[in-house]
């Protein structure tokens, strides 16, 4: 699943090589094509994001519910979800696709503000029930290495959080977002996020 809900940024293709990163920092985690089965139907949400800078003392932190539907294409090897913010009045959506040949997810983010699709997919997958997905970036001008974490707390549980070093030494954590599995009749009627 991927919410880079950063502004719409370029990303920045480079080589790991033996340039310094930050802890776990890898472009070549890989996964299973099953990998995102766990999250098909529907969720609630309750979201955690910084507000302002990262590393900035005065920023704050915003909470707000939202609600996830997630359906599977292509035999499982795409997914799509659809994620709405019902106190923002926004949404976003999300679409995976994973390559067989490298096992590797790349996660693209469509905010409803712009319309735009993520120029460069976050990539990575899961160990266990443990998904990791980093990508280069720049935020306001500067690089940036971003860090998604997944991590499946049980059949009805997960969370999402955001990271973002800066240095290549330590994460820095602006978006956090608890799920819990609800009834998708309830949730996603017709398919997408009630309203």
């Amino acid at each position: 699943m991927r919410f880079l809900m950063l502004a719409p940024v370029l990303f920045v293709l480079a080589s790991v090589g033996s340039a310094a990163v930050p802890e776990g920092f890898t472009m070549s985690r890989t996964g299973s094509v099953g990998d995102f089965d766990y999250f098909r139907g529907g969720w609630q949400t309750q979201q955690h994001k910084l507000v302002g800078k990262v590393g900035d003392p005065a920023a704050k932190w915003e909470d707000f519910p939202g609600q996830l539907c997630m359906q599977s294409y292509l035999e499982g090897a795409a997914t799509v979800d659809e994620l709405y913010f019902p106190t923002r009045h926004s949404s976003g959506l999300t679409l995976r696709t994973f390559d067989g040949k490298k096992r590797q997810w790349s996660i693209y983010w469509v905010s409803s503000t712009t319309g735009r699709l993520d120029p460069v997919p976050v990539v990575g997958g899961f160990q266990n029930d443990r998904g990791e997905f980093y990508a280069f970036d720049h935020v306001n001008g500067l690089p940036v290495k971003v860090r998604y974490l997944w991590i499946i707390k049980d059949h009805d549980h997960a969370r999402w959080e955001q990271a973002l070093s800066f240095d290549d030494h330590k994460w820095q954590t602006n978006w956090t977002a608890d799920f819990t599995r609800a009834a998708e009749k309830e949730v996603c009627p017709g398919g997408h996020p009630a309203r």
